[in-house]
């Protein structure tokens, strides 16, 4: 093996670096403190290299080596946020969150991996502080993405592009764009390739490498949103063989060892457009009043097999990604809505989770195994919440049905006994019209059909999860991390400023009274937007650390292996004898949480460039609608409002409101017109109308109509204990 050589040097020279009378060296001298010839030196060198790229190891002054933490040093994924703000999610799991401030971030952009050398303060006699850990970056480790989309603009002496990403705040100089096959104008949506970049001080420069047109014409805002994204549009030519020549049924020897459950009454629930059915259930009476439940899930690690172009492919995309106008899948379609997906009647593999669960909703008992069913029925989440809304017909499925409903109800129950927490908001879809404009804003909310299934898969996920704990296997676990206490006291003075009675959010029962007591105000709906901000992100980890926001130790992603890859790796771990390498796993569950990232952004963007073009065509008629809308923050510029009805955010600066002058109350975080007393406080339902779309910063800024005038409060100060109270949206899937 070529890089045999190097290996064996590693652990020497990480055991060397460990020691604590170790004292920093460079190339020739740790050529000599690990007694190594000289014809080794480029080997030393190839290692410390990729130890260096990988954060394991830091070069300081001298060039000189040294542990990363000896110098303060932490490497990890910075995240960036619109105000340029940067966040350090550091690789070793025990380190908290690292803020860095935007003068500090240096050419890091949003999903580098870097090295922050972290702020150590003297301690002293001073009391314990409460200030986030802070810190500066000091070297770009790896960038995360190399070309970005934008706008072409000319400025006096040079050409640009203004990036799509607001979280990008410097321009790009470009040169003259040559060879592209087609002709570029000023104002055109491009891709740019990323030069080096020294320092934040000066702009960045780059390569003009596609045209992608003018962004008015049809198909270029979601071209843009596919190629800033880097979303493939096509799988590789070996990775479609593959899938083709599994066939298009179950063959007899796929059946082998494989538990028959093709006489039992399987059925699914989806949204209405699904084609990729990943998740079945069926439910029947067991001994002693006890119920037997099989939650059914494709078995798509019997046809994607590692080292091979399917595995290699999903691997890197991580997951499917449902844009507004398409989706792009993780395994072609020939698996995905084919021979993997649950469709009624036919044969389908699939991997089992079998619970015994008493008439109160407890497990009892767990079995795990391969097994083949036919469903019997495909309902949508629309066709089961209207049978579960009426009375069973005879129909034995119906009878199924309404009888899974009733267990899940106590389920759910027992789950929030033991702390799980309601962040559940309503969702929304926008449906689009042939020509690819938006047609109308569906709001779904997360009705009983909904949490019939819900329940189930959580609970076939904390099984396969306990399961793998109990058996040691490594597999990657889906990690929710207590918030940060500091950010949960900020939350709890800005709830406390608003009259809303909060106990200490550090005790779950106490999160939990808030929230109960959040869904009967007024304000509650902003003020539990603003507790999911202070909550960290579910990523994937090797390392099992539990769930925050759903109460559980153990937690895993089992249920969709048709698009998301975590879920195949964790089938993979449950069911194959041959347990996965530790390390491999632990760098698939950081690439994995990326792409998830990466996901969610792509379909958040794909939404806003419809709805700018919606809002657009408003504005350009004169004639903009009116919207109900909910006030989420409120500022000395203006105050921002959640508008439901099109699942999106945005600004009402106070220069759009002419008919008064408001003053900015900042002790009681509200504002007060000086000619009308008019108030305008968290939590408030108003009226708005777009007034102005900025596609560069991705900005919608709105006005309030008369009515919303109307409907903002008068000088008087309304109790916080009142009713009615527009729920606010909540914006792409569920991804607990």
């Amino acid at each position: 093996m070529p890089n045999e050589p190097v290996n064996t040097v590693l652990e020497p020279l990480l055991a060397l670096l460990a020691r604590r009378d170790y004292v920093p060296a460079n190339v020739p001298e740790l050529l000599r403190l690990l007694r190594l010839p000289r014809s080794r030196q480029q080997n030393l060198q190839t290692a410390l290299h990729s130890l260096e790229q990988a954060g394991r190891v830091a070069r300081i002054k001298g060039d000189r080596y040294i542990l990363p933490r000896e110098a303060d040093l932490v490497p990890g994924r910075i995240r960036m946020n619109r105000q340029g703000k940067g966040f350090l999610q550091p690789d070793d799991t025990g380190l908290k969150e690292i803020a860095i401030p935007e003068s500090a971030t240096g050419t890091a952009l949003h999903e580098d991996r870097v090295l922050v050398r972290r702020d150590v303060r003297p301690k002293g006699l001073r009391p314990v502080r409460t200030e986030p850990d802070t810190g500066t970056v000091v070297r770009i480790l790896e960038r995360r993405r190399m070309q970005m989309v934008g706008t072409l603009q000319r400025g006096r002496r040079f050409l640009y592009v203004i990036p799509d990403d607001p979280r990008i705040p410097h321009d790009i100089y470009v040169p003259e764009p040559r060879d592209l096959g087609r002709a570029v104008r000023l104002g055109d949506k491009v891709v740019v390739e990323l030069k080096e970049w020294e320092t934040r001080h000066t702009n960045p420069e780059g390569e003009i490498i596609e045209v992608l047109g003018s962004p008015d014409a049809e198909g270029v805002d979601m071209l843009s949103v596919l190629r800033q994204y880097d979303l493939p549009l096509h799988f590789p030519k070996v990775a479609l063989q593959e899938a083709r020549a599994k066939g298009t049924t179950v063959q007899p020897s796929d059946l082998r060892g494989r538990v028959d459950c093709r006489g039992h009454q399987v059925i699914t629930i989806d949204p209405d457009d699904a084609k990729d059915f990943d998740d079945a259930i069926c439910l029947e009476r067991a001994e002693d009043g006890h119920w037997r439940l099989w939650v059914h899930i494709a078995d798509v690690s019997h046809y994607v097999k590692p080292g091979t172009a399917l595995d290699a492919e999903a691997r890197k995309r991580g997951n499917s990604t449902y844009l507004v106008d398409r989706v792009i899948p993780m395994l072609p379609e020939a698996l995905s809505n084919e021979l993997c997906s649950l469709k009624p009647g036919v044969d389908r593999l699939t991997k089992c989770v079998e619970f015994l669960v008493s008439e109160a909703g407890r497990v009892l008992r767990t079995k795990f195994y391969a097994s083949v069913i036919r469903s019997r029925r495909r309902f949508s989440y629309q066709e089961a919440l209207a049978i579960l809304q009426r009375k069973p017909a005879r129909d034995p499925i119906e009878q199924m049905l309404h009888q899974a409903h009733e267990l899940a109800r106590r389920i759910r129950r027992l789950r929030f006994a033991n702390g799980s927490l309601d962040l559940d908001f309503p969702e929304s879809k926008i449906r689009l019209d042939e020509r690819g404009r938006v047609l109308r804003i569906e709001r779904t909310e997360n009705d009983v059909s909904h949490q019939l299934i819900e329940e189930f898969m959580l609970l076939a996920n904390e099984a396969v999860a306990a399961r793998l704990i109990h058996l040691r296997r490594p597999a990657v676990h889906r990690v929710h991390e207590a918030p940060d206490a500091r950010r949960l006291q900020e939350y709890r003075e800005e709830v406390l400023s608003h009259g809303v009675t909060c106990g200490n959010l550090e005790q779950r029962t106490e999160v939990q009274k808030l929230l109960a007591r959040l869904n009967t105000l007024p304000i509650g709906p902003a003020l539990k937007i603003g507790f999911l901000k202070s909550l960290m992100r579910a990523r994937y980890a090797v390392e099992p650390m539990g769930h925050y926001g759903l109460a559980k130790k153990n937690y895993t992603h089992f249920t969709s292996p048709i698009r998301r890859y975590a879920d195949l790796i964790v089938h993979r771990a449950l069911f194959d004898p041959q347990p996965a390498v530790k390390s491999a796993l632990s760098q698939a569950a950081e690439h994995i949480s990326v792409t998830e990232r990466n996901s969610a952004d792509a379909e958040r963007d794909s939404k806003d460039v419809k709805l700018f073009a919606f809002l657009n065509a408003q504005l350009d008629s004169g004639r903009p609608l009116a919207y109900p809308a909910l006030v989420t923050d409120v500022r000395n510029f203006g105050f921002f409002v959640d508008v439901p009805g099109l699942a999106m955010s945005g600004l009402v600066p106070l220069s759009n409101v002419e008919d008064d002058f408001f003053e900015f109350d900042s002790q009681h975080s509200r504002l007060v017109g000086r000619r009308t007393r008019r108030i305008i406080r968290l939590g408030d339902p108003v009226t708005v109308q777009v007034a102005k779309v900025d596609r560069f910063k991705k900005q919608v800024d709105f006005r309030l109509t008369d009515q919303g005038r109307r409907r903002s409060r008068g000088p008087e100060r309304r109790s916080p204990s009142g009713h009615g109270a527009p729920s606010a949206a909540h914006h792409g899937h569920r991804r607990r």
